[in-house]
């Protein structure tokens, strides 16, 4: 199998190396897509001159679906001779484990039904998975799954369209995955395949007897949360009407943990609740992009 790997970066760190030279370990090719703005320095601008490595850097922050397609249209054609193949997205703290590519690769190659295959993410630091829903050992079908060490068959790419750039980043993989069924493709999760992600800024906060664990977010993250997590329940109600459930409670677990504890209070709630408006009309309120960054429609 023809193998190709897309590193998404922002102020990326000494992982970044790491994860390219990981990489290109089973891959061709890899091709960073810098979201670090005009004006800041970035080190990815190391890896301008390694082989077979690509970085894609124009100033501007595109957001996590605009970065990737932007890498994916950069892409050699896809060939005709009957040789399949397949791309790694990566995020720039996901070194890879040896193994683990060629392993993905496997379940793509024995059985074409298969349009995804992924690892399960686990934070070294918290030590903890990124979700244990459904988990088991072995591999198993999977709803959906994060971009992150996601080993995607080109040809259900190409099926399944871009990434939701007007989406920014948060719920695009939520997003993408569905649409990725709808071609008739699985998606299956290897839980043998364990791969290294960082989950965030999470806190444990005392209430009482109890320990709460809260993972804090500044209140532009908390805009997309609340307006794309709506989104993707309207966009798919039809299919899915029972998700409005779950995720209004997600929804009021942030609203609580941001009352309790995420300063600004104010700020924090206003954002979501705009994120709730914007998410069920449809609008988007620009004034919740980072700086530098800009919104693909």
């Amino acid at each position: 199998m023809r193998l190709f790997a897309i590193v998404t970066a922002y102020h990326p760190d000494d992982r970044l190396t790491a994860v390219v030279e990981s990489a290109r370990t089973d891959c061709e090719a890899v091709i960073v897509s810098d979201n670090t703005p005009e004006g800041s320095p970035s080190l990815a601008e190391k890896l301008i001159d390694r082989p077979h490595v690509t970085v894609l850097r124009d100033g501007r922050n595109l957001g996590l679906g605009g970065a990737i397609n932007r890498a994916l249209a950069q892409l050699p054609p896809v060939l005709t001779d009957g040789v399949d193949e397949a791309v790694l997205l990566l995020d720039q703290d996901s070194v890879l484990p040896a193994g683990l590519v060629a392993g993905l690769a496997a379940h793509l190659e024995a059985d074409g039904t298969i349009g995804a295959a992924a690892p399960t993410p686990y934070d070294e630091e918290h030590e903890a998975y990124y979700s244990t829903a459904g988990m088991q050992s072995g591999i198993a079908d999977r709803f959906t799954v994060i971009t992150s060490g996601m080993l995607l068959r080109r040809s259900t790419q190409i099926a399944t369209g871009p990434f939701r750039q007007d989406f920014f980043v948060d719920f695009i993989d939520i997003e993408y995955c569905m649409r990725l069924r709808r071609t008739g493709a699985r998606i299956v999760q290897d839980w043998e395949q364990r791969l290294p992600h960082t989950m965030g800024d999470r806190r444990e906060h005392r209430v009482g007897p109890w320990q709460v664990r809260v993972s804090h977010y500044p209140a532009w993250r908390h805009y997309w949360i609340a307006r794309n997590s709506l989104r993707v329940n309207v966009d798919n109600f039809r299919q899915y009407p029972g998700a409005f459930l779950s995720t209004s409670r997600y929804l009021g677990q942030r609203f609580l943990g941001a009352v309790c504890f995420m300063p600004p209070r104010g700020r924090q709630v206003l954002a979501l609740a705009r994120g709730v408006r914007d998410g069920l009309t449809g609008h988007t309120d620009r004034r919740y992009l980072p700086d530098g960054a800009r919104l693909l429609d």
